[in-house]
């Protein structure tokens, strides 16, 4: 593999050395992103108990680069739904999502939102998932998954923005 794989032809011709610039740039903006997520929580039934015991003293979400919760969906860059969706919540979640900046990511936290859990058998009230509704980047199982389980959600996370790559077309 050449230092030009993946970069786009016509960027790497106008720009000398620019495999070596766009390298470093990529890091240093994946790396800002990943450290400074201002997340947007998002709890709805019994998994926001521990979401929010992710967030408070004991576990300290922000100790690894996870920023308060954002008084507004446009500052935030990460959605956790925590807990049972149903079908009167899906408005309310898909535009607190449109309004988000772009890059957004989405957790998707606890059975009920990662599949519907226990209720999506009987109620034809509970989406079946979050992902119906929105493109999810992490799924945490667990009824309710424990704080320590949300935190290596969001560390796998940010080991996924990470890795992202810059493209012609994402610019």
């Amino acid at each position: 593999m050449g230092l030009t794989d993946g970069l786009d032809e016509r960027l790497v011709r106008k720009v000398p050395g620019a495999p070596v610039v766009l390298a470093a740039a990529e890091w240093a903006i994946n790396a800002g992103r990943a450290n400074a997520l201002w997340t947007l929580t998002f709890g709805l039934r019994c998994c926001a108990m521990e979401m929010m015991a992710a967030g408070a003293a004991r576990y300290d979400w922000a100790r690894f680069g996870f920023e308060v919760p954002a008084a507004s969906p446009r500052r935030a860059d990460l959605m956790i739904v925590a807990g049972t969706v149903t079908t009167k919540m899906v408005p309310l979640v898909r535009r607190l999502y449109a309004q988000m900046a772009e890059p957004k990511y989405v957790i998707a936290m606890g059975s009920c939102a990662i599949s519907g859990g226990p209720f999506a058998y009987d109620t034809y009230s509970v989406v079946k998932g979050a992902d119906k509704i929105v493109p999810v980047d992490i799924y945490v199982p667990g009824c309710p998954p424990r704080p320590e389980a949300l935190l290596d959600g969001m560390l796998k996370l940010q080991k996924k923005i990470k890795q992202s790559k810059f493209t012609a077309e994402a610019a």
